[in-house]
């Protein structure tokens, strides 16, 4: 059986099972709930008649009195009534009056005056000044139909304390089962609704929670053919955490790619300055000018210096990108970060014929020293090997939202639009102005690491000097884990 089904099924049947016991006590709580109001009715009514009724049963002329006649008449009216859809065309009350006995002195149906009523539940109660009431057939030994009694005690006109009788009103309880069957009916018609649009609801949910689903299992199918796929869609749910765990594992297991990659290009990287280095040195080895052999002396060396700056390089990277969190972190002081970062380029800068020039707007900012000063050494070389003698380039430090920005601006000839996205790329690398050489790609590269591991970014963008500007921005509070790659 499909997922989908069984969610679906699973749903309908809790819902449904609820829905049907809810039904079921709303309908058998129909019965006993309108009784209970037509009982209410019925002791409202039963005190007020028994007020009526008091001076003619002083009197003893409760047969041939006023109350009979004015009940005699009122039995006769039609209320012409529609009562929630049903007609009401004649009086359903049933009256009865005892004497302080319980022995009956009236009856509106005429058949039981004479009859002791003092062990009947109603007039027993109310003779003991209780409250009294009973439910019995309306032909005796049959439980077809039932009647209500209620019975309200009559007190003598004179004092309004002595019990002189009692006066019983009753309705058939079949006046009230036309409302009681509509109610079930509405409620099972309901009920029945209430099913089908839970249906539809679980329906609806089955349809959005696999929509999740098959969109999982295509991303999954997509991979495993190798074909192109975005991640899946962050979603605040479990369905979500799986698309970000498969895309996790997507990651990893591409890792080996990476890696070939990752030797590929260090490999392409190293063939040059060791092609280089054999040519001098073969070249070396035949008789030569001193000039040309001082030229070639001088190209090992400088090839030499490239191999070790990029194994340095790679092997700092490398360090830094398998830290899944920073290994130490303070509160730092900006100035002189700033300006211990501009005396380590000192030197480079002022042979390029640049000036460095520090200042801060900020005080502090929390992270690992060591790394920050890495990164802004790279950022800060980068920019002298692309800015012209005679210019200025700003190192700075302010407030930017709820972190620091550091920045490093130059004069320079601004960043090809094409290059914009690609200069923090491994090995990646822009040829510098004059010499055309090219770096070992690993500087920025290492200044992108240093922003994730502090929960930051660094970007890179041109100025409307023609000049460019890096920005390395860091949270004011360092996260507690930043993710890793």
């Amino acid at each position: 059986m499909r997922l989908g089904l069984k969610l679906f099924l699973g749903f309908f049947l809790i819902v449904g099972i609820a829905a049907f016991f809810v039904m079921r006590i709303f309908v058998n709580e129909v019965k006993p709930g309108v009784r209970q109001a037509m009982e209410s009715t019925l002791v409202d009514a039963a005190n007020v008649l028994a007020e009526m009724a008091a001076a003619d049963l002083k009197a003893g002329q409760i047969r041939e009195g006023r109350f009979v006649a004015d009940l005699a008449r009122a039995k006769r009216r039609d209320p012409k009534a529609m009562v929630w859809r049903f007609p009401k065309r004649t009086l359903d009350y049933q009256v009865t009056i005892t004497d302080a006995k319980g022995i009956v002195v009236y009856d509106s149906t005429g058949r039981d005056v004479g009859r002791d009523n003092s062990r009947w539940n109603d007039v027993y109660r109310t003779l003991r000044g209780e409250y009294g009431a009973r439910s019995s057939p309306e032909t005796p030994g049959e439980d077809t139909h039932s009647v209500m009694h209620v019975a309200a005690p009559i007190f003598d006109p004179t004092d309004g304390r002595t019990l002189i009788g009692v006066l019983s009103l009753a309705q058939p309880n079949r006046s009230i089962d036309p409302f009681i069957a509509a109610s079930q009916r509405a409620i099972m018609k309901r009920g029945a609704w209430l099913i089908g649009l839970s249906a539809l609801i679980g329906l609806l949910m089955t349809a959005w929670l696999m929509h999740g689903v098959n969109r999982l299992n295509r991303y999954a199918k997509a991979v495993s053919a190798g074909e192109p796929v975005p991640p899946p869609r962050p979603r605040g749910d479990e369905i979500g955490d799986l698309g970000q765990a498969l895309e996790t594992m997507r990651r990893k297991l591409e890792g080996k790619a990476y890696v070939e990659q990752y030797v590929q290009s260090l490999t392409h990287e190293m063939k040059s300055p060791l092609a280089a280095i054999r040519g001098a040195a073969e070249l070396l080895q035949e008789p030569l000018p001193d000039a040309d052999r001082a030229h070639f002396a001088r190209s090992i060396e400088g090839q030499a210096q490239r191999l070790t700056e990029t194994i340095d390089k790679l092997l700092a990277l490398a360090e830094v990108e398998q830290y899944g969190w920073l290994q130490k972190h303070e509160r730092i002081a900006l100035m002189p970060l700033l300006q211990s970062a501009a005396d380590a380029v000192a030197v480079r800068a002022q042979t390029a014929g640049v000036t460095i020039a520090v200042e801060a707007r900020a005080e502090s900012v929390q992270g690992d020293g060591y790394l920050l000063r890495q990164a802004l050494n790279n950022l800060l070389e980068n920019a002298v090997a692309f800015s012209p003698a005679g210019s200025v380039i700003t190192l700075g430090a302010g407030a930017d939202g709820e972190g620091i920005a550091l920045t490093v601006a130059d004069r320079g000839s601004g960043v090809p639009d094409y290059a914009l996205d690609r200069v923090f790329e491994r090995f990646y690398s822009l040829a510098r102005p004059g010499t055309g050489q090219r770096s070992s790609g690993l500087g920025l590269s290492f200044v992108q690491e240093v922003a994730r591991l502090h929960g930051g970014r660094v970007s890179l963008r041109n100025r409307d000097d023609g000049g460019a500007q890096a920005v390395l921005w860091l949270p004011s509070r360092l996260p507690s884990v930043p993710p890793r790659r």
